[in-house]
């Protein structure tokens, strides 16, 4: 059977099929850059996890509809000058007292398993500490603890300084992959 023929258009439909097409793209365009962001990982604070150069994207809209766990990598505002940006992991959730005892982090007075940090945390580096987190506070610390500036120095972090949750490492491409909670399985706390 033959196919039938495209009809002739005439200028003013292509004309219009054009502009909705560039009206799909603009719209399209501005939900990925209002739910995701992308960022350049930079130094060495969340090694083996993450290398200087590596792009991620990041996901604005999960804590939109959710909270930070425990184990989420996140990228935020630093504090103290929030036109920088760091990427850190979370630790200490709302209202949890974070403490730092002989070089190991213990949660409510509970020792926390990490096997996602590159190094065991030298003694100038992890001092004996203690922070009460507010209801809207997190505490974030990198996974490479002695090459790594996080709530240890500056704090927990504000739930409005977290600009989202990193899902998708896309550059370089040999290092391509989803990101859920790398390195860190019993992350939710019960």
């Amino acid at each position: 059977m033959p196919r039938p023929a495209l009809q002739n258009q005439s200028g003013f439909r292509l004309v219009r099929e054009l502009i909705e097409t560039a009206a799909l793209i603009a719209v399209l365009y501005a939900l990925v850059n209002l739910t995701t962001a992308r960022f350049i990982v930079d130094g060495p604070s969340m090694e083996p996890n993450f290398r200087t150069g590596q792009y991620l994207i990041v996901s604005r809209v999960n804590y939109m509809f959710g909270s930070p766990a425990r184990g989420d990598i996140v990228v935020f505002h630093y504090p103290n000058d929030p036109d920088e940006d760091y990427i850190k992991r979370v630790i200490g959730l709302p209202g949890e007292l974070v403490e730092i005892r002989n070089r190991e982090v213990y949660i409510n007075g509970e020792r926390l398993d990490e096997p996602y940090i590159n190094e065991p945390c030298d003694a100038g580096r992890c001092r004996d500490n203690r922070w009460q987190l507010d209801e809207d506070e997190y505490f974030v610390m990198g996974d490479n603890r002695n090459h790594s500036s996080d709530s240890r120095a500056f704090g927990p972090v504000n739930i409005r300084f977290i600009v989202g949750e990193a899902l998708i490492r896309y550059f370089p491409v040999s290092d391509w992959g989803l990101l859920t909670h790398l390195g860190y399985d019993n992350h939710r706390s019960e």
